[in-house]
């Protein structure tokens, strides 16, 4: 399974805001492949992996947008009861924490894809290639 690179984008929470970072990305022909959003404390931390991260990171220098970037895992499970559970047990007898996780889609299948955002990246990798390896 790849690893690719997740920006952590903060901004203000309140309406219109998604949007517009959304129809940045849309406008700069970067297409998301999967996020995560949510308020804490009136301000809104979104999470995107986009088909294009080096355009996406110079979409966000360009806007002054306050963000981070770090590498997640990415990985295709099957779309069956235990998939997640077997994935998520898996991590943790490696001692890898799951600091959280989203869904979204492959591009070019619309497979669903999972992003796991660990401190383990390469192992993590690692296992869930066996864990998708030993599904098929």
């Amino acid at each position: 399974m790849p690893t690719t690179k997740e920006f952590t984008v903060h901004m203000e929470d309140r309406p219109g805001t998604l949007g517009k970072l959304c129809r940045s990305l849309a406008d700069r022909g970067i297409n998301i492949l999967a996020f995560q959003q949510y308020p804490h404390e009136g301000k809104s931390t979104v999470r995107f992996v986009g088909d294009n991260p080096a355009n996406a990171k110079t979409l966000l220098d360009n806007q002054n947008v306050t963000y981070t970037e770090v590498h997640v895992v990415q990985t295709k499970l099957p779309h069956r009861p235990g998939s997640l559970a077997s994935a998520a047990t898996r991590l943790g007898e490696a001692k890898i924490n799951v600091n959280y996780s989203y869904a979204g889609t492959e591009p070019g299948t619309n497979a669903p894809v999972v992003i796991f955002g660990v401190a383990e990246v390469n192992q993590a990798t690692k296992i869930l290639d066996e864990v998708a390896a030993a599904a098929a």
